[in-house]
C-alpha cells in the first residue's frame, strides 16, 4: 500500500468538521422546503449561494470560531424563514431515504430532488448526521446482546452527546423557526423503528432506514422514496421488505423503493416516482 501523509487529526479539524456538517444539514432542511414555493424564482438559490460562501468561509479559517458558527446558523435560518413566498400553494412533501451514498448524491440518484421540484413537489431530506449517530448508537445493542465491551459503549454514548452538543445551535434556531422542523433525536427513532425491526439489523443503514420513513410519517411526510443500489440486500430487508407492513400500519403512506445502479433504466426510475407523485396529488385533492 502506497504511504501518505493524511490528515493530522486535531479538535479544531474535528470541530470545523462538525460545523460543516452542520451547515450542511441545516441548508437543506431550509433549502428544500422554500425552494420550490419562492415568490421570485432563483432567490433560494440565490441566498443559499451567499450563505456557502460565509459558511466556507468559516470552516477554512485556522481556528474554528464557535461564535461565529452560532451567528451563522441563526443568520441562516432567519433569512430563510423571510424569504418571501407564494402564498395559498400547496405540494405535496416527498421524503427521501434510503442507503447513505444513492441517498445523499445527485449523481447516484439522477438528481432526485431536481427531478421531484420540477414536477412539483418538495423534497424532505433528513439529516446526514442522524446516520453517524445510528453508527455510534448500535454499541448499546452489541453490548447488552453481544458481548461488547463497556468502554465501547461509553465511547460511543460520548460521541453520540458531542454530536448532539454540536447541532444544539442549529436544532434550537430550526425550533424557533416559523417554517421549519429540528431534527429528530436518535433515541426516539430507535424506539420507533423497535415496531417493525430488531435494532440488531446493523448490516448498512440496518433499522436506521425504517427509523427514517417512521419519522417523515410522524412529521406528516406520507410520500417516500426510498432508494437502493440494484441488489442492495440490506435496503430489500429494512426498506422494501417493510414497506407492505408501514402501509399496512399507516394507510396513508405512499411508499416507493427505486433501484439506482449505472445499468438501470432511467425511464423505469422516472415512471415509478411519477406514479407515486400523481397518488400524492390526487390524496392533496381529495383532502382540499
Amino acid at each position: 500500500m502506497e504511504t501518505t501523509p493524511g490528515f493530522k487529526i486535531s479538535m479544531p479539524l474535528i470541530t470545523k468538521g462538525l460545523q460543516g456538517l452542520v451547515y450542511g444539514d441545516v441548508f437543506m432542511r431550509v433549502l428544500y422546503a422554500t425552494r420550490p414555493y419562492e415568490l421570485v424564482p432563483g432567490s433560494a438559490e440565490k441566498l443559499h449561494q451567499k450563505w456557502l460562501k460565509i459558511c466556507q468561509k468559516a470552516v477554512s479559517d485556522k481556528k474554528p470560531d464557535l461564535r461565529g458558527f452560532e451567528r451563522n446558523i441563526y443568520g441562516i435560518v432567519h433569512d430563510f424563514d423571510n424569504l418571501p413566498l407564494r402564498e395559498g400553494v400547496v405540494k405535496p412533501r416527498v421524503g427521501i431515504v434510503g442507503e447513505i451514498l444513492v441517498k445523499f448524491s445527485p449523481l447516484a440518484n439522477n438528481h432526485v430532488v431536481d427531478l421531484l421540484e420540477s414536477e412539483g413537489a418538495e423534497a424532505v431530506m433528513p439529516d446526514l448526521m442522524d446516520f453517524l449517530l445510528y453508527c455510534f448508537y448500535n454499541q448499546n445493542f452489541k453490548y447488552e446482546n453481544l458481548g461488547a465491551t463497556w468502554k465501547g459503549k461509553a465511547f460511543c454514548n460520548a460521541a453520540i452527546n458531542i454530536l448532539e452538543y454540536s447541532r444544539k445551535t442549529a436544532r434550537a434556531a430550526l425550533a424557533k423557526s416559523k417554517r421549519f422542523t429540528p431534527p429528530g433525536k436518535i433515541q426516539d427513532l430507535a424506539k420507533m423503528a423497535r415496531e417493525y425491526v430488531s435494532v440488531g439489523n446493523q448490516t448498512g443503514e440496518g433499522w436506521f432506514l425504517t427509523g427514517e420513513m417512521l419519522e417523515l410519517m410522524e412529521e406528516g411526510v406520507t410520500n417516500i422514496i426510498c432508494t437502493q443500489p440494484f441488489g442492495c440486500l440490506p435496503n430489500h430487508i429494512v426498506g422494501k421488505g417493510v414497506i407492505k407492513e408501514l402501509k399496512r400500519r399507516n394507510p396513508q403512506a405512499n411508499i416507493i423503493a427505486v433501484d439506482y445502479d449505472a445499468g438501470a433504466s432511467e425511464v423505469n426510475q422516472l415512471n415509478r416516482i411519477k406514479l407515486m407523485l400523481t397518488v400524492a396529488q390526487n390524496k392533496l385533492k381529495n383532502e382540499a
